[in-house]
C-alpha cells in the first residue's frame, strides 16, 4: 500500500492486501475474514486484532466501520493505521488497556461506491469533484435502513447489521470525512471526557473544530465540536436529516448496550467553522444561503432536463451516477424551506453559519460533479458549460473559506488519537458505574 506520507487514499483492494500483509505477520492475533459480499460482487473484508493474553471473557469488543461513504476514503487509511498500531501490544502512544479488547475493522462498507469516487490523490477541490461520487441515502450502507424496508436492504447493510448482531461492541466507531471544514464528532451517548482529548488533537495538526456543524443541528454539545444524537421520543428529522437517523446502523448497538460515535475530519480545512463569535444576522444570512442554492439548484437541474432523453445508457456508470445526481437534487427544496422558515435560529455562531454555508455550496456542487462525469463520458454538449459551471463553484468553495489542506497523514493521525480517546472515556465509564 502507498505510504500516508505520498499523500494517497488507499482503494479497498490496497487496503485487503496490506490487511493481509498484517494477519501474516501477527498470525497469533490478526485475522483477515470475508464477512459479505457488496452488490456489485466485491467481498466485503473484516480485519481482527484480538485481545493480548487473550483478554478476559467478560470483556467487549469494539468495532471500527470504514468508508461507509465512497467519497470519504479516509477511513480506510485510518482503520489499517490502528491495526497496526494495536497489533503490538504496548506499542509507544496506545492506551495500554486498548490491546486488553479485540478490535474489529470493517475495511470498506461500500467497495463499490468506493470504485466509482475516483480521487486517491485529489491536489484541488475541482480534482476532487471531477472524479465525485456518493450514493443516494438508500444505497448507502448505513442509512439504508432509515430508508427502506427491511426486506429491501442491500448486502452491505445486512453484512454491517449482522456483524454488530455478532459481536454486540461495546463501542461501534464509524470513520467519516467532509471536503471542507473542520473535525467534529457524533455520539448516539454521551462520552463523558472526549472534548478535551479530541480538541486536543485537533489543535496539535491544526485542524478547527466545528463547532456549529450543520449534521447536527439543535443537538446537545457537551464539549466544543462533540454533538449527541437525540435520544429515542425526540424528534430526530428536519432538513438535514429528512430519515430518521434512529434507524440507521449507528443506533443498533444500543441492542446490546453499546454506543456509536462518527469521527468526521476534513481534507481541506477552514477556520470560520470554528468561529464562535455570534453572527449580526443569522436569518438574513440564511435567506440569502437558500436563495443561492435554490438557484444553483436550478440551473444543475436544467441541464439535467435539457440532456436527459440522451443520457440513458450514456457510460456504464451513468446510472448509479444519475440515481446520486436526482436523489441529491430532490433533497434541497426541504433544505431551503427549512432555513427559510419560522423555525430558522434568531441567533446562532458565525461558525454554525459558516458551516450551514458549506453545506449548501456542497449539494448544488456534487450534482453538478457528477452529472459532468456522465455528460463528459457522452461527449454531450451540455459538458463544456456545465465544466465551467463547476470549476467555478470550486474555485468560489475554496477562496470563501481560505481552504487549506490538511494531509492525509494528519487526518489519519487526528481520527486514530480520536478513535482510542472514545474507547479509553467510554471504558472509564462503565468501570466508574455500579
Amino acid at each position: 500500500m502507498t505510504h500516508l506520507r505520498d499523500l494517497r487514499y488507499p482503494t479497498p483492494h490496497e487496503l485487503a492486501r496490506a490487511a493481509r500483509a498484517l494477519a501474516d505477520e501477527h498470525p497469533r492475533r490478526i485475522r483477515l475474514r470475508q464477512v459479505g459480499s457488496s452488490r456489485g460482487g466485491e467481498p466485503l473484508w473484516l480485519l481482527s486484532v484480538a485481545a493480548a493474553d487473550g483478554g478476559r471473557p467478560q470483556d467487549r469488543c469494539v468495532l471500527v466501520v470504514a468508508g461507509a461513504h465512497a467519497n470519504e476514503p479516509v477511513g480506510g487509511a485510518t482503520a489499517l493505521a490502528l491495526a497496526r498500531r494495536l497489533a503490538p501490544a504496548g506499542r509507544p502512544g496506545t492506551p495500554p488497556e486498548a490491546a486488553d479488547r479485540t478490535w474489529h475493522f470493517l475495511l470498506c462498507a461500500d467497495p463499490d461506491g468506493a470504485a466509482l469516487h475516483r480521487a486517491p490523490r485529489p491536489d484541488s477541490l475541482l480534482d476532487y469533484h471531477r472524479n465525485f461520487y456518493r450514493p443516494p441515502g438508500p444505497e448507502q450502507p448505513e442509512w439504508a435502513p432509515s430508508l427502506l424496508p427491511p426486506d429491501r436492504l442491500p448486502p452491505e447493510t445486512r453484512a454491517l447489521t449482522g456483524l454488530i448482531d455478532e459481536l454486540r461492541p461495546m463501542l461501534q466507531v464509524s470513520l467519516h470525512g467532509t471536503d471542507l471544514g473542520g473535525s467534529w464528532v457524533q455520539v448516539t451517548r454521551n462520552i463523558p471526557g472526549l472534548a478535551e482529548p479530541f480538541a486536543k488533537s485537533a489543535a496539535e495538526l491544526r485542524i478547527p473544530v466545528e463547532t456549529g456543524a450543520s449534521d447536527a443541528v439543535g443537538w446537545p454539545s457537551p464539549g466544543p465540536g462533540i454533538f449527541v444524537m437525540p435520544p429515542h421520543g425526540h424528534d430526530a428529522a428536519g432538513a438535514f436529516h429528512p430519515e430518521d437517523i434512529r434507524l440507521s446502523t449507528w443506533y443498533r448497538t444500543h441492542r446490546y448496550a453499546g454506543t456509536t460515535a462518527i469521527v468526521e475530519v476534513p481534507m481541506w480545512a477552514s477556520d470560520l467553522v470554528d468561529d464562535p463569535a455570534p453572527h449580526p444576522d443569522p436569518r438574513g444570512a440564511l435567506r440569502l444561503l437558500a436563495d443561492r442554492l435554490a438557484g444553483d439548484a436550478a440551473l444543475v437541474s436544467a441541464v439535467r432536463d435539457r440532456a436527459a432523453d440522451a443520457l440513458p445508457g450514456a457510460a456504464p456508470d451513468a446510472a448509479p451516477l444519475l440515481r446520486a445526481v436526482d436523489w441529491t437534487l430532490g433533497l434541497i427544496p426541504g433544505i431551503t424551506a427549512e432555513w427559510t422558515g419560522a423555525g430558522a435560529p434568531a441567533e446562532a455562531s458565525t461558525a454554525r453559519i459558516a458551516s450551514i454555508d458549506a453545506f449548501g455550496r456542497r449539494l448544488s456542487l456534487r450534482a453538478a460533479a457528477m452529472l459532468l462525469r456522465v455528460l463528459h463520458a457522452q461527449d454531450h454538449p451540455a459538458a463544456p458549460g456545465l465544466d465551467r459551471l463547476v470549476t467555478g463553484w470550486c474555485a468560489e468553495f475554496a477562496t470563501r473559506f481560505h481552504a487549506r489542506r490538511v494531509p492525509v497523514a494528519d487526518q489519519v493521525e487526528h481520527q486514530t488519537r480520536t478513535v482510542l480517546a472514545a474507547y479509553t472515556r467510554l471504558a472509564d465509564a462503565e468501570r466508574a458505574s455500579p
